[in-house]
């Protein structure tokens, strides 16, 4: 589907052949399928962490761990600096659809922090049917930049978040679920532009 997306919409221009699946329904989750499981990379070995990637992920470029290098990756997120209870306290009280949190202590044996003590939240997938992955992005984020703006490198989060104006909205203390909705017409009219290439 998304190759034959960028080969039209981008003007590529390639003979696309593409050989659709047989069997797949777009709302079956993986574990519906009775597949066994892959990791499609070291640090995403369940479907939890999978889906969790999309918004943990998306501040593992700044001065974080997502926990790379403990048996938790994405599934925990933490650095020296932070107090695991007073964010955890902080990110419950945003009641952010499909996840809770609980404060964590973990020590990575490899990646960021290394061998050093971090505190954190768990992110715990409690509803993946209502889990928003960029929302979380943006409120991990911005919680993270309101408790410790003078520790967390919230620029560095730009490659996964990919936006000036929201990195700046986050800045000027915007609330996320405004961050939210201002990307809601540029995303529906993604939607309607990729209806014509769905083969499922």
């Amino acid at each position: 589907e998304v190759a034959q997306l960028f080969n039209r919409e981008a003007g590529i221009g390639v003979r696309l052949q593409v050989v659709p699946m047989q069997g797949y329904r777009r709302e079956a989750w993986f574990d519906q399928t009775a597949l066994p499981w892959v990791n499609p990379s070291p640090n995403l070995r369940s479907l939890a962490q999978a889906i969790l990637y999309c918004g943990v992920g998306a501040v593992e470029s700044a001065n974080v761990s997502v926990g790379r290098g403990t048996d938790s990756p994405f599934e925990v997120l933490g650095a020296p600096w932070i107090n695991g209870k007073r964010l955890a306290v902080y990110l419950a009280k945003r009641n952010i659809p499909g996840v809770e949190f609980e404060p964590v202590t973990f020590v990575p044996r490899s990646s960021r922090y290394h061998g050093q003590s971090c505190q954190g939240v768990r992110v715990l997938l409690v509803d993946r049917r209502n889990f928003n992955g960029p929302l979380l992005g943006v409120e991990l984020a911005a919680a993270l930049y309101r408790l410790y703006p003078g520790k967390f490198n919230l620029g560095n989060t730009l490659s996964m978040i990919g936006s000036r104006q929201v990195l700046q909205a986050i800045k000027n203390g915007d609330d996320p679920r405004q961050i939210q909705r201002r990307w809601q017409p540029e995303l529906s009219d993604f939607l309607r532009k990729r209806e014509k290439y769905l083969l499922y």
